[in-house]
């Protein structure tokens, strides 16, 4: 496919993908100094497989969701058209099925081949892929036919010098638009020298952008500094991480701003964006360095939550300030939900208030094997329960069709599976049907149960029904916005 996207990789100053630091504020923040393009932190596919993508109307952010509610990647436009995703990768299907989940969102695709770190070598990613040139040029290969933004790579050195000027020869075939390199070898740490006659091989024997990295140990302690690694590479751009971690405005031409308000900038981000406050402090730790012995330093090792932190750096007001923004935008978009729900609801729908408590039941019986017992007496079709999720808050409401009529409970759960249970409750009451409750004295289905498969009493989970029906229907609404919002 034709790259159709402005990004250009030549003449760039770059943020390098960081583990724990590449999150969304240090990629603004970074871009607010003058950084030109900024990665993200390297994230595993089989991770991002398992994400929703979800639009965030009250942080004005897309965010791609993990099952367990934590947000794995989250962007903003501000960065749209100049972050790249940085994915961990050893096959190359995998690979292009999280590149087609996010490439509407970011402005080109990274395959991490230079990571030496233990958890990406096993798992054959990271520098484990130098040592597999075949699957190296699937993945890019698959990549690059297959998605519209552009594909680069990030490695690190070979042994020899002509091995890895081989190596990038061949990845350049695949067509990417630019290839990374860490001029390290894979067993070398940041006090070992990075190799700049390596890099300047490199650069000179292919024709795609090279971009230069891990220079900044022994060339970049100041802006003036990165045009000098530039030079000593020859490459067509600057990768920083390490001098970027320890103070972003490395990228200001003119000059470093003071830690202090470089601290500040870099918090209100935070705060902004609701970063998880573990993550804020791990990245402002990188900054203060040999000044964490001091009373600032002290009260941000101590801080156990967001506010916290804003209080050691003196910015208490402001954390107050956005996060009542935040929940008046919240209750705002609430109010707007709920209003849209009670205009759209069906009259025909029969409602209680109800929600199903596991306590109130036997271990191995549900208000849904009730209801579905009763309509195989009855000789009625199985029930069919139709599940959405609702944007804001994303709980879940079910409704559940018998004898073509429906039923619903007016509150909603926090799971798929308590919000069926509850519908399924609202019909056996209405219809005067015994739901299977403790205190209803004899329970017929136990008895029944006890006399089928064993297997079928354990391994239940808040009401998880082993029979249910298979051909229940599912309404997800895909992109929908997260309550999220800074922690009081």
């Amino acid at each position: 496919m034709t790259v159709n996207t402005p990004l250009c990789f030549r003449g760039k100053k770059i943020l390098a993908p960081m583990v724990r630091v590449g999150t969304l504020p240090m990629r603004l923040l970074a871009l607010d100094y003058g950084a030109d393009i900024v990665y993200c932190e390297e994230l595993i596919d089989i991770k991002m497989l398992q994400c929703k993508r979800v639009i965030n109307e009250v942080l004005e952010t897309v965010d791609f969701v993990a099952p367990n509610d934590r947000v794995v990647f989250r962007t903003c436009e501000r960065e749209r058209q100049r972050v790249v995703f940085q994915m961990g990768s050893a096959d190359a299907e995998r690979a292009l099925a999280v590149a087609k989940l996010v490439e509407s969102d970011v402005a080109g695709i990274d395959i991490n081949m230079g990571c030496p770190k233990e958890y990406s070598t096993k798992a054959s990613m990271g520098a484990a892929l130098l040592s597999d040139p075949d699957k190296i040029e699937s993945i890019l290969t698959t990549l690059v036919k297959g998605i519209c933004k552009p594909v680069t790579c990030k490695i690190r050195i070979l042994p020899s010098v002509e091995d890895t000027v081989n190596l990038v020869k061949r990845i350049e075939k695949t067509g990417i638009a630019a290839i990374a390199v860490h001029g390290r070898k894979k067993e070398e740490r940041p006090q070992h020298p990075v190799h700049c006659d390596v890099i300047k091989a490199i650069s000179e024997a292919v024709s795609i952008p090279v971009i230069a990295n891990g220079g900044s140990h022994d060339f970049i302690k100041e802006y003036a500094d990165i045009e000098t690694f530039q030079k000593a590479t020859a490459a067509s751009s600057v990768m920083i991480a390490r001098a970027a971690m320890w103070n972003p405005s490395i990228f200001r031409k003119e000059g470093f701003c003071p830690l202090k308000d470089v601290m500040q900038d870099y918090i209100k981000y935070a705060v902004r964006y609701d970063n998880h406050y573990t993550n804020t402090k791990y990245c402002l730790c990188q900054m203060l360095r040999e000044q964490l012995e001091t009373t600032q330093g002290k009260k941000l090792h101590a801080a156990q939550s967001t506010q916290e932190i804003c209080e050691a750096f003196e910015m208490g007001d402001f954390y107050e300030e956005t996060t009542a923004i935040f929940e008046a935008k919240k209750t705002s978009l609430e109010t707007k939900t709920q209003d849209e729900d009670d205009q759209m609801e069906d009259p025909d729908v029969i409602k209680m208030a109800v929600r199903f408590d596991k306590r109130e039941y036997p271990p191995q019986i549900t208000p849904k094997m009730y209801l579905l017992e009763w309509c195989r007496k009855e000789k009625h079709p199985q029930p069919v329960y139709e599940t959405v999720q609702r944007p804001l808050d994303r709980l879940f409401c079910s409704v559940v069709t018998v004898a073509e009529r429906k039923y619903r409970s007016t509150l909603w759960d926090k799971s798929k599976k308590l919000a069926e249970q509850a519908a399924a409750i609202v019909c056996l009451r209405t219809l005067g049907v015994p739901e299977g409750k403790l205190c209803e004295g004899e329970n017929h289905l136990i008895n029944k149960r006890k006399r089928g498969d064993p297997e079928c009493l354990i391994n239940r989970d808040h009401g998880e029904d082993l029979a249910e029906p298979s051909h229940k229907k599912a309404n997800f609404i895909e992109e929908t916005s997260d309550m999220k919002v800074p922690k009081m």
